[in-house]
């Protein structure tokens, strides 16, 4: 244990910084280092976990009751090609109209897409309806 003006003068015979790690310990713990080579390496540190990140989107399809087949596994391939890139789906069904009194054609509609995609996600939040609009949001499969 050393005083204030010991430990200053041992860090300048080193030419080092005298940098104070835990000024609430009692008594403070100090440390001579290399203050501006410590803020470089923290730096690089944050630096390299950004770029292993990993960024998620959501992305958005959008259907209607009366979507033809063809359309719909256009769709599909779609977001099984997003759900690859490893960004999550959200498959909205859009009601017009007179559409909104047959919620049955849209929930079979939005289940057959769920049926197709079953193999490739899972389904994080089930067919909802919020206004004239049924959502449901597809994640990829975690890999194993």
């Amino acid at each position: 244990m050393l005083t204030l003006a010991q430990a200053l003068e041992l860090a300048e015979q080193q030419q080092l910084d005298l940098v104070e790690v835990s000024p609430t310990a009692v008594p403070p713990v100090c440390r001579i280092m290399d203050y501006g080579k410590f803020k470089y390496q923290q730096s690089k540190k944050l630096q390299e976990a950004k770029k292993k990140q990993v960024h998620v989107l959501l992305k958005e399809i959008k259907l209607r009751p009366k979507t033809d087949s063809h359309d719909l596994e256009f769709k599909i391939n779609n977001v099984k090609r997003f759900l690859e890139e490893g960004n999550k789906a959200k498959i909205t069904l859009v009601f017009r109209g007179r559409e909104i009194t047959h919620m049955d054609v849209g929930r079979a509609v939005i289940e057959k897409v769920a049926k197709e995609l079953q193999d490739v996600c899972v389904i994080e939040n089930q067919p909802r309806v919020e206004g004239r609009n049924m959502y449901m949001i597809v994640a990829p499969k975690p890999k194993k």
